[in-house]
């Protein structure tokens, strides 16, 4: 009796879980963890404000931490690359490159920069957003 009471339990219950299948909030409940995943070198801007012009090699590795890429045809360029892929969500890329001339640091470029005082207090007296024109094309 307990054999036939499971498989008919089993025969009703199957159609209801299909059913609830198609659903955002069972799919979305029942969906898999994901980690986040991080690669590369974090820098921060708190990091990059510590660099200084004529800093050594070993005071930028100090700052920043060994570089991810070094090119042996550019010695003198070294690149700090950052990959965050969240578990739910867009990805995220950072980049910043910091260049040297006769073993001392002459300028960093990138998309992480370091803020000071006089670049925060550009950043609150211009807009925060802006219009741009688009001219309309000639038919």
């Amino acid at each position: 009796m307990l054999p036939r009471t499971l498989s008919r339990l089993i025969l009703f219950s199957l159609p209801l879980l299909a059913a609830c299948s198609g659903t955002p909030e069972v799919t979305s409940y029942l969906s898999p963890y994901r980690i986040d995943v991080r690669q590369g070198n974090y820098v921060s801007q708190d990091m990059v404000a510590r660099l200084k012009p004529g800093m050594s090699h070993d005071q930028v590795r100090f700052a920043l931490g060994t570089p991810l890429v070094t090119d042996m045809f550019h010695a003198d360029r070294w690149d700090y690359v950052y990959h965050f892929q969240p578990g739910r969500g867009a990805a995220q890329m950072r980049r910043l490159v910091v260049f040297f001339e006769e073993g001392k640091l002459v300028r960093v470029g990138g998309d992480v920069v370091a803020e000071t005082e006089a670049s925060k207090e550009a950043a609150a007296a211009a807009p925060s957003s802006r219009v741009i024109d688009v001219p309309a094309s000639a038919k």
